[in-house]
């Protein structure tokens, strides 16, 4: 198992957010010389074929480096750490990396449409248990008119918030938005809530600075040394619509590679390591080990 960093200036960032120029900076930076190893076999040369996984946090980069344990012979994992939420997409659709394990879904399918991407969710992992904290309130009966809440700034994630605060019945959404809400879908706002939208990685400086109700997941609020027991109220979704996933391309989802690589992620081991996060609540196991 080997762990390596992607990191990208702030000029690459930049260009990673502004839709055609993203593209074109992609084209001149990998062409049609890059090429994909998962298609090669451990046969084909010789050597383990490496897999890239590009990764963000605890858990989803244990989850990975215990994939790299019990992955079948001829493949090897290489862990490829990015630094924020762009880039694990990035280096996938530039196929710098093979797969990726960062991200629900929905968080994905809003990437490809932005990018005209070409992503796939292979398979989920686990439910993280989100909800929304407070350093303020004990209760949610505490919950007092005009208070600010902290929203993330993605849109995916936006519309899961909202979610959870329209089935707590803080809020009132359209009955014809669902995984697509935002603030203007809201139809009734009877605390007057304010509401400010902040990157979800500044969402644990925002409960700091005494934002009355923030939205984290367990990955995050850890830092300020909360988890979901500390939450004032929480998700409650049967369905794991917002399970993360791990994603591969349209491309390469076939291979061989990226077949065993599914396999190492639905091992017993990553289910038992999971199993073991739930008990402390945190999260969910999202598939069930094949025999």
């Amino acid at each position: 198992m080997i762990r390596k960093s992607l990191l990208l200036g702030s000029t690459a960032l930049l260009l990673a957010a502004c839709g055609d120029a993203a593209d074109d900076t992609a084209e001149e930076n990998t062409g049609n010389e890059v090429e994909d190893t998962t298609e090669e076999t451990a046969e084909d040369t010789g050597e383990d074929v490496v897999i890239e996984v590009a990764s963000h946090l605890p858990p989803m980069t244990d989850i990975v480096e215990i994939a790299g344990e019990v992955i079948a012979d001829g493949y090897r994992v290489e862990l490829v750490e990015v630094s924020d939420n762009i880039q694990f997409n990035e280096a996938l659709l530039n196929e710098e990396v093979d797969a990726s394990f960062a991200q629900h879904e929905p968080f994905m399918k809003m990437f490809n449409s932005e990018r005209d991407g070409n992503l796939v969710a292979m398979q989920p992992i686990y439910n993280a248990i989100v909800g929304f904290y407070s350093p303020v309130y004990d209760s949610i009966d505490d919950i007092e008119e005009g208070a600010e809440v902290a929203l993330p700034s993605d849109p995916s994630n936006e519309a899961r918030a909202l979610m959870i605060l329209d089935h707590y019945e803080l809020i009132t959404l359209s009955e014809d938005v669902t995984f697509d809400a935002t603030v203007d879908d809201i139809e009734d706002n009877p605390y007057d809530f304010t509401f400010t939208s902040i990157d979800l990685l500044n969402l644990s400086s925002a409960y700091q600075d005494g934002v009355e109700l923030v939205f984290n997941y367990p990955t995050y609020i850890e830092s300020v040394d909360l988890t979901p027991e500390d939450a004032l109220f929480l998700e409650e979704d049967d369905d794991f619509t917002f399970s993360i996933q791990l994603v591969a391309r349209e491309d390469n989802q076939d291979s061989d590679a990226i077949q065993a690589l599914h396999d190492a992620f639905t091992s017993q081991e990553v289910y038992d390591f999971l199993d073991d996060l739930a008990d402390n609540g945190h999260l969910e196991p999202a598939f069930e080990v094949n025999e």
